[in-house]
C-alpha cells in the first residue's frame, strides 16, 4: 500500500459507516450526501484490497479487515482531533513542551535565570534550549522548527521574521577593584591609554565603542578580542585591562564599574520569531513571558 495515498477523511467515513451500520445513516452523521460515503467506501476499498462492509439485509456488516483496522482507526483520528483541539488551547500550568533558544551569552546570563525562575512557578514542564547559531541560518532553522526564537544586539530585517525590541541597556567600563591607575576614577585620556579587553562575534571591524570614538576622533589600545562577555571578568581580575560591558552583566561581579567618559548609544536587544508562530497560543504566552523578565532591565 502506497502511504502517500491514504486520506485521512476515508478513515473518518469508515468510522462513520462502522459506527452506523450503514451509508445512509454515516452520511447524516458527517453532514455529507449518501454518494459521497459511497464514493469514499470505494476509495477506501481500492486502497486496502477489500470489502470492509457486506450488506447484510438493511444493515452493513464489517469484514475481519474493517474489525482489525477500526482501533487504530479510531485512535489515529482521536490523536488528529486532541491535536487539533489543543492548537486552539494552551494551558502552561500543564503544558508538555521545549522551546528552542538561541541568544548570546548576555541574554542567557541575564534573561534566562529569570524566566527559568517564571516557568518553574508557572509551567513546570516546559523546557528550554539554547545555543550558538550562524545569523544566516536563522530563518532556515525557524522555518524548519528547530527554533523558536532568537535573541541578539545586532538588528536585522527579514520578510520571515516577527521583532520587537525586549531591552535596551547602557555600556559601563569594568576594570578590576583597587586598579593603581583608577583611584580616582576615569577620564578619556585614561580611557584611552589604558589596554582594552574587546567583545565581539566578529573576527574583525567596528563595534559599538570604537564607532562612538572614531566619531570624536580618537582610537583605543585594544589588548584582546574576544567573543564572549561571560570570559571578560575573569581576565579582568587578574590583569590592568578593562572592558566596556552592558551594566546589567557587570554589576553581578565583585568589581569595579566606571560611567564611560563619553558618550556611547544604549545597546537594545530585540527578539525573533518565525511569522509562521505569530499567532500560536503557546508562542504568543512565552513570548509574554520573555517580555516580562525583560523589564528589569533598565539602563538607568
Amino acid at each position: 500500500m502506497n502511504l502517500n495515498r491514504i486520506d485521512l477523511n476515508l478513515f473518518a467515513v469508515f468510522d462513520a459507516i462502522y459506527t452506523a451500520g450503514s451509508l445512509t445513516k454515516a452520511a447524516d452523521v458527517l453532514c455529507i450526501t449518501q454518494p459521497a460515503v459511497s464514493n469514499s467506501l470505494a476509495r477506501l476499498r481500492e486502497m486496502l484490497n477489500d470489502p470492509l462492509f457486506v450488506r447484510t439485509g438493511h444493515s452493513m456488516t464489517p469484514t475481519p479487515v474493517a474489525q482489525n483496522i477500526i482501533g487504530p482507526a479510531r485512535d489515529a483520528l482521536s490523536l488528529l482531533r486532541k491535536s487539533v483541539q489543543e492548537s486552539h488551547t494552551f494551558e502552561p500550568s500543564t503544558a508538555v513542551k521545549t522551546f528552542h533558544f538561541a541568544t548570546r551569552d548576555l541574554l542567557e546570563a541575564s534573561v534566562m535565570p529569570r524566566l527559568l525562575a517564571n516557568l518553574q512557578a508557572r509551567a513546570p514542564k516546559i523546557t528550554v534550549t539554547n545555543y550558538e547559531i550562524a545569523r544566516n541560518t536563522v530563518v532556515s532553522a525557524m522555518a524548519s522548527g528547530s527554533l523558536d526564537f532568537y535573541a541578539d544586539a545586532s538588528t536585522f530585517t527579514d520578510p520571515h521574521l516577527c521583532k520587537q525590541k525586549i531591552a535596551e541597556d547602557r555600556f559601563v567600563v569594568m576594570a578590576r577593584k583597587n586598579h593603581p591607575d583608577l583611584r580616582q576614577g576615569i577620564d578619556l585620556d585614561t580611557f584611552l591609554r589604558l589596554g582594552h579587553i574587546n567583545v565581539s562575534h566578529r573576527k574583525s571591524g567596528a563595534g559599538p565603542i570604537d564607532i562612538a570614538l572614531d566619531k570624536i576622533g580618537k582610537r583605543r589600545k585594544i589588548v584582546m578580542r574576544g567573543q564572549h562577555f561571560l570570559t571578560v571578568p575573569s581576565t579582568i581580575v587578574k590583569t590592568d585591562l578593562i572592558a566596556c560591558i552592558p551594566y546589567h552583566l557587570a554589576k553581578h561581579y565583585d568589581l569595579s564599574i566606571y560611567e564611560m567618559p563619553f558618550s556611547v548609544p544604549c545597546v537594545e536587544y530585540f527578539l525573533y520569531w518565525h511569522v509562521s508562530a505569530d499567532h500560536d497560543l503557546a508562542h504568543i504566552w512565552m513570548r509574554e513571558q520573555i517580555f516580562e523578565v525583560a523589564k528589569s532591565f533598565n539602563p538607568h
